[in-house]
């Protein structure tokens, strides 16, 4: 299940939060050798600190976790605009109703286990499709996002058409590339299509969560 985790929720899924940290650690630091803070097994920085919501791929017990993003109001601090401002310059990115999703990761040698069958391109689709229910269901009208160029592969196979606004060299091996995509029916529709989704992947539990989305506390 695909749950929304707001500040006011952190104690309540203090375990699953952890268990995003360690993946965080594990994907960021690890894998690709990001310079990103870790403490502890942990990767955690200071906007995990400034109320950040997340969105959780987990068993159906809330325990055990798949994968993970992180979303800020662009009308705070973001990464978008504190570390990687090159990356969309002459473009006004600061509204309401436009949110950064950053941190996307997936534990991919556990979903290999509980599901063999499920590539990982596929994987990343799923959690695409529900960030954008998540994103329709509380009232955001555009998700941005700083990717690598290799990524691009993966949004176009969920069905997703990210509009790249921009990109620079300088933070790594890669390019880093700022790609926005708008969240109505029409993208969720198309991302149902392409991943042959007949249900839907994020269900809000009440609209008390979509009021606290629509007007977060920072």
């Amino acid at each position: 299940m695909y749950l929304l985790v707001q500040s006011y929720q952190y104690h309540r899924y203090a375990g699953l939060l952890e268990q995003s940290f360690r993946l965080r650690k594990r994907v960021f630091h690890d894998r690709l050798g990001w310079q990103v803070n870790v403490d502890h097994d942990l990767e955690r920085d200071v906007y995990d600190d400034l109320g950040a919501v997340y969105l959780i791929w987990c068993d159906d017990d809330a325990r055990t976790l798949y994968g993970t993003l992180r979303l800020m109001p662009t009308t705070g601090p973001t990464l978008l605009h504190d570390v990687f401002a090159r990356t969309f310059p002459n473009t006004d990115l600061v509204a309401p109703s436009i949110w950064e999703g950053t941190r996307m990761c997936l534990d991919a040698e556990l979903l290999m286990k509980v599901a063999p069958t499920l590539s990982p391109s596929r994987a990343f689709g799923f959690l695409l499709l529900a960030l954008c229910e998540c994103s329709i269901a509380h009232g955001i009208e555009t998700l941005v996002s700083n990717y690598e160029p290799q990524m691009a592969r993966v949004y176009r196979r969920a069905g997703l058409m990210v509009d790249e606004i921009g990109r620079a060299d300088g933070y790594g091996r890669f390019p880093v590339c700022c790609g926005i995509f708008d969240v109505c029916e029409e993208t969720r529709q198309r991302m149902q299509t392409a991943l042959r989704v007949t249900r839907p992947l994020y269900i809000p539990f009440s609209s008390e969560r979509s009021n606290a989305m629509a007007m977060p506390a920072l």
